[in-house]
């Protein structure tokens, strides 16, 4: 149901260990889950390795230390290592899920203070979607893993990506827009900027409104005068957009693309690609292949 995982070999996790680059930081297996639901994970020993948790959508727990905590969307934590610990989904609910299991030289700097869950909303300059583009090159790359080059290569994003979670201030203000002279917030972009960073997340059109704090009536006139499109129209056309770069640059299958856009049914995602785009999405991805 679009799950996705790399775990890596006994051997693989030797040569990162042992390797001068990738000693630093290295990745001893990663995944995403969509939507899962009744996950349970218990390890009453503990693990060698440190544990992260992203939840982008849904809601969870863990239990570290005799304390329980509760994880809601948009919030991550990550497990020391070596200490006994259990996680999962609540009763009848789901979570969707970026995680990954990581060592070395210097994995506990990134893991500092990270043992309760941290918040990472959005906002004007939030970036989650560059967050997650390093992470899925992360899990492609290891995917498709054959040298210690690769290695080198995932280590080094996954610096890149822990940091963004560790420096977040800086990893926002590293990217900020360009300086707006007028002193009132455009309230479309702040809508589109939200769109895009709840790409994958089943977000309704109260949701943006609720975000920009304006009445629908206002909201709604104001964004089709700008853009020419209702805020859902828009928000669907962004995602097929999205769908397009995956189809093009990736070999994901059309229900793991379907997960990436939070949309659930497969048979829906078409419908809605062949009308946004005018193909459907397997007759793109071949033209796509063509066009290389």
């Amino acid at each position: 149901m679009g799950e996705r995982q790399v775990k890596l070999s006994p051997m693989v996790v030797d040569i990162e260990e042992h390797d001068p680059l990738t000693a630093s930081l290295y990745i001893i297996d990663i995944g995403y889950y969509p939507k899962a639901e009744n996950h349970h994970v218990k390890r009453s020993e503990g693990i060698d390795q440190y544990v992260l948790i992203y939840c982008v959508d849904g809601c969870g727990w863990y239990t570290i230390g005799g304390k329980k905590y509760e994880v809601k969307q948009n919030q991550y934590f990550i497990l020391p290592k070596n200490e006994p610990h259990e996680y999962g989904t609540n009763d009848n609910g789901s979570w969707t899920i970026y995680w990954l299991h990581f060592r070395g030289e210097h994995a506990s700097i990134f893991a500092e203070g990270a043992s309760k869950p941290i918040e990472i909303n959005v906002a004007v300059n939030s970036r989650i979607g560059d967050r997650l583009n390093i992470f899925e090159e992360i899990l492609t790359t290891l995917q498709y893993q054959e040298d210690v080059e690769d290695l080198r290569y995932a280590s080094s994003l996954l610096h890149h990506f822990l940091a963004s979670m560790r420096y977040l201030r800086q990893f926002r203000r590293a990217k900020q827009a360009e300086p707006n002279h007028d002193s009132n917030i455009n309230i479309v972009d702040a809508a589109i900027h939200y769109m895009e960073e709840n790409m994958e997340n089943n977000i309704k059109l109260q949701d943006v409104q609720k975000y920009v704090g304006y009445s629908a009536t206002y909201f709604n006139a104001l964004f089709k005068r700008q853009t020419g499109y209702s805020p859902l129209q828009y928000f669907n056309r962004i995602k097929m957009e999205h769908a397009c770069k995956l189809l093009s640059n990736t070999n994901l299958r059309i229900n793991q693309i379907c997960y990436k856009l939070g949309i659930e049914d497969s048979l829906y995602f078409s419908r809605l690609f062949s009308k946004t785009i005018g193909v459907s999405p397997s007759e793109y991805r071949k033209s796509s292949e063509k066009k290389e």
